[in-house]
């Protein structure tokens, strides 16, 4: 590596202008990155990591914020902080460029792939022909792992893993010197995610372009980054090889971090470590979990479910003669990637789907044809609710807390409004939320509390089976700690059934009974979590376990589990 840094930010501080004054995103913060060297941001929302990314390439509205501090690229004298736009436009792309976290995002539904990987050449090319640019663009996705041939497909016509790749491409095409990638892989399965990782650190090394990666999954940071620098509120904690900060981190808060997120190593079952509880109290033997009823709560038999095409997208089968259940008080494990079936299975079992052959039986009861009939739906629905993935998505903007909490209860029950008021305020307070929160609007909470009132909805009718979408998929270790700590607790309070659908297999080890896997629609394996997960029988349940990235978090530094 050069003696000389890639990227150089000094003494960096970001302040947000507001209409209740300056609220400071980035205090003070200063760091270098090498030619070729991998420079891991770490830290919680909100922490001030994608502050610092958009900093480096000054693309903050100075009308409402104020950035101080120097960020310079190879040494030279251009501080792209206050620097004029006709020089940072010839900047942005070709010396420094940008990974999106969200491709789908961050690409045009309306134009082909290979015509916009060609456009990000052509900006800082322009004496370069549209022929030659498609050609480059062309090169440039065989580069990234897809055929030339797919230049003239649309991003909704690529699966999520390889619309990432293409704005992999876009970013490279020029050859930046440095490389920022903002959470690239959050929204990938791991299989997916050690694919675009590997490639992105293939590229990166073999050109030798520094890269800083954004990310608050310490799993990423472990496969993938020379040094991590720790963020939280705005400031830098902790600084230093990624081996050393992993194995033994100086500060609590690093320390917590890691600890947070649950590994292939953690014992089942266990209360996770949080940011505000390092050292969480053990479980005592009188809330210990009693074992799973053997008698089947919810069950699918030979379920298939097809979609039709529609406009351009290709009709398939989602869901291809799977046979599973859920018993009493069990918690199931649907694991896959996407597209595999596992939200389509849900879909179906909450009467959102009708399936195109097959059975769909809760207690018993055949409830096929619950999709098609209100009657029979609404039934359901006081049985079977659902935690979506996307906390803010899932709760109506316009609503309070109570008017979505208390919307199912309005629906299934017969309680009058002060009965329903005094019902949503218990309720939050088994969220470890507080029934002063009852007034406020979905957009004054974090996260993980949009998360809670998510639950708190579900949980409004006392539901025999609750389907949990990917629920922390989209929150930070710490966020998805404390949420999957409260699942644990109502789970033995209220002795209720679980679908649990994710693509973490650390996450779905250290909460599930029985786990479920499928692959493109078919179950490949399924059995109890101990024996899929130390004796897996299926070679694509393999390749899962050996894509997963958390087990390469050392042992070292992460706080002793309690039984």
């Amino acid at each position: 590596m050069s003696d000389r840094p890639a990227l150089s930010v000094r003494d960096l501080t970001v302040t947000f202008r507001t209409p209740h004054g300056p609220v400071p995103a980035v205090r003070d913060v200063s760091f270098d990155v090498a030619p070729g060297e991998v420079l891991g941001l770490v830290g919680e929302s909100g922490s001030g990591k994608s502050t610092i990314g958009l900093a480096a390439l000054a693309l903050h509205d100075p009308a409402r914020t104020l950035v101080r501090g120097s960020v310079r690229l190879g040494g030279d004298g251009l501080d792209l902080v206050g620097a004029p736009e006709a020089a940072l436009k010839k900047v942005r792309g070709a010396r420094v460029a940008m990974v999106f976290q969200d491709a789908l995002d961050a690409l045009s539904p309306y134009h082909t792939i290979g015509a916009q990987v060609a456009e990000a050449y052509r900006v800082h090319h322009p004496r370069a022909g549209r022929k030659e640019a498609l050609e480059r663009a062309a090169a440039m996705l065989e580069r990234v792992g897809i055929p030339a041939a797919r230049a003239s497909d649309h991003p909704h016509h690529l699966s999520g893993g390889m619309r990432q790749r293409v704005v992999i491409a876009m970013a490279l095409i020029n050859g930046p010197g440095v490389l920022i990638a903002d959470e690239p892989t959050t929204a990938l399965d791991a299989r997916v995610q050690h694919q675009v990782l590997d490639l992105i650190r293939e590229l990166q090394s073999e050109a030798g372009t520094a890269m800083l990666l954004i990310t608050h999954d310490v799993g990423v940071v472990a496969r993938t980054c020379d040094r991590m620098l720790v963020m939280r509120d705005g400031e830098a904690l902790e600084e230093g090889p990624t081996e050393r900060l992993l194995a033994s981190p100086a500060h609590p808060y690093t320390k917590a971090l890691i600890g947070a997120a649950p590994t292939l190593d953690t014992v089942p079952g266990t209360r996770l470590p949080t940011v505000d509880d390092p050292e969480p109290k053990p479980r005592t033997k009188a809330r210990l979990r009693a074992a799973p009823d053997p008698g089947v709560l919810a069950e699918v038999r030979e379920l298939r479910v097809d979609y039709p095409g529609r406009r351009r997208a290709r009709p398939h089968t989602a869901v291809k003669g799977v046979s599973l259940h859920v018993a009493r008080g069990e918690t199931l494990g649907l694991v896959g990637e996407s597209g595999s079936g596992k939200s389509t299975i849900a879909r179906v079992l909450t009467g959102l789907r009708r399936p195109t052959s097959g059975e769909v039986l809760f207690d018993g009861r055949d409830v096929s044809g619950a999709a098609t009939d209100t009657r029979l739906r609404r039934e359901l629905s006081r049985d079977v609710q659902l935690v979506f993935q996307d906390p803010y998505a899932s709760l109506n903007p316009r609503h309070t807390v109570e008017q979505i909490v208390t919307t199912p209860l309005r629906l299934h029950t017969d309680l009058d409004r002060a009965e329903r008021g005094k019902r949503a305020a218990e309720l939050l307070e088994q969220v470890g939320l507080s029934p002063s929160h009852l007034s406020r609007h979905p957009h004054e909470f974090s996260g993980g509390q949009r998360q809670r009132i998510g639950i708190a909805r579900a949980l409004a009718v006392r539901p025999r089976l609750v389907i949990a979408d990917e629920p922390v998929s989209a929150l930070d270790v710490s966020v998805q700690a404390q949420v999957l700590n409260l699942l644990m607790d109502l789970r033995e309070e209220l002795g209720l059934s679980l679908l649990f659908i994710s693509h973490d297999l650390a996450v779905v080890r250290h909460f599930c009974d029985r786990i479920a896997v499928l692959k493109q629609g078919e179950l490949v394996e399924a059995g109890p979590r101990d024996t899929v997960f130390d004796s897996p029988a299926a070679p694509y349940t393999r390749e899962l376990l050996a894509a997963f990235p958390h087990h390469l978090l050392p042992a070292a530094g992460r706080p002793a589990q309690h039984a």
